[in-house]
């Protein structure tokens, strides 16, 4: 899981910047990368929950962010992480 901090002040770059992320972390998210994807209330923190086997790995997604720039973060690594969604609707097969 990724803690970040955002800007205070988010700037018109950063704001010109924001319908690239979205894209971004719609694609992440639809090939299961990223599996939770949080803002706060007040636009200070985003929490994204990442799948991935290393923290080499973390990184070179974070690194696609468009906003990486704008961000502080820590990474916290999880024993496991449990979502109501995965438990409500199992995965569709064409198989």
């Amino acid at each position: 899981m990724i803690d970040i901090d955002l800007p205070e002040e988010l700037d018109e770059d950063f704001m010109a910047l924001v319908p690239a992320q979205r894209l971004k972390i719609n694609k992440l998210m639809g090939n299961r990368t990223i599996s939770s994807y949080s803002l706060a209330l007040d636009r200070s923190k985003l929490w994204v929950t990442i799948n991935a086997k290393s923290g080499t790995e973390v990184m070179d997604v974070l690194s696609t962010f468009p906003l990486i720039k704008y961000m502080k973060f820590h990474i916290h690594e999880l024993m496991f992480h449990h979502e109501a969604s995965m438990l409500v609707i199992p995965p569709f097969s064409l198989n």
